[in-house]
């Protein structure tokens, strides 16, 4: 299995003296969410992905959680393309959005390392991370599942948000479809609320890529499907342990 990579960190500490008021959450530090990947219309069984909450403390000067993201192919698909990667976010605690955003993947025997130091008005960047060109409020992918489990959907039933994912810069649309239904995964059936996700670029909307989270109606708001719609094919993303 993949070891897990990533630059030298400071140790997660205590956040900055002044008073920092936390969006509150769902979700708590050390927990790890496991899913299988079922690729195209017949259902190969293709890739394994894992969520993790690590922690939060103080990162590059913020109060910040800790999140990663590891996807691995398997069985055939990984004879056909051996993947390895892993995603790790550093996001905001007072507003969920975030300041750096690093990439580590491992694919088909050749390697990658990117970061990206997220910090809006033209900051400057460290020798070692790049500064994108973005707008304040910008998430990256593995950081908007939580910003997502996070909202109160009762109280606002869309959700706006700019996100970076390494390449482009997205405005992301998330609204709840009504009424909640019902998600069938290998670790159980779950009232759930379907959450549809539109992307756009430049004021224009990808309609060749469509994605839904299924959120559990459970204290943790667990996210227990995504179903995604892309050029390369389909994608469905299942829960196979309850938390």
């Amino acid at each position: 299995m993949l070891q897990t990579h990533g630059k030298r960190k400071p140790p997660a500490a205590p956040p900055p003296s002044r008073a920092v008021q936390e969006v509150p959450v769902p979700f708590r530090a050390g927990e790890r969410l496991a899913y299988r990947v079922l690729w195209s219309k017949y259902s190969v069984n293709a890739a394994t992905i894992e969520f993790q909450a690590l922690e939060h403390g103080n990162f590059f000067g913020h109060a910040a959680w800790h999140f990663r993201a590891l996807a691995h192919t398997i069985d055939t698909m990984r004879l056909l393309y051996p993947l390895d990667d892993q995603f790790d976010s550093y996001t905001e605690t007072s507003n969920l959005t975030s300041v750096e955003y690093e990439m580590y993947v491992r694919e088909q025997g050749k390697q990658q390392n990117n970061s990206w130091r997220i910090t809006p008005n033209g900051a400057a960047a460290p020798a070692d991370s790049t500064v994108p060109q973005i707008v304040p409020g910008t998430r990256d992918p593995v950081g908007l599942i939580y910003a997502l489990r996070a909202t109160d959907w009762n109280k606002a039933p869309e959700f706006r948000t700019p996100v970076f994912e390494g390449r482009h810069l997205y405005d992301v649309v998330a609204r709840i479809e009504e009424p909640p239904g019902q998600a069938t995964v290998p670790a159980g059936q779950f009232a759930a609320s379907r959450i549809a996700i539109r992307l756009f670029e430049h004021g224009q909307e990808l309609t060749d890529m469509r994605f839904s989270l299924w959120l559990a109606q459970d204290a943790a708001r667990t996210p227990v499907l995504i179903e995604a719609d892309v050029p390369l094919g389909t994608a469905r993303v299942e829960l196979t342990a309850k938390p």
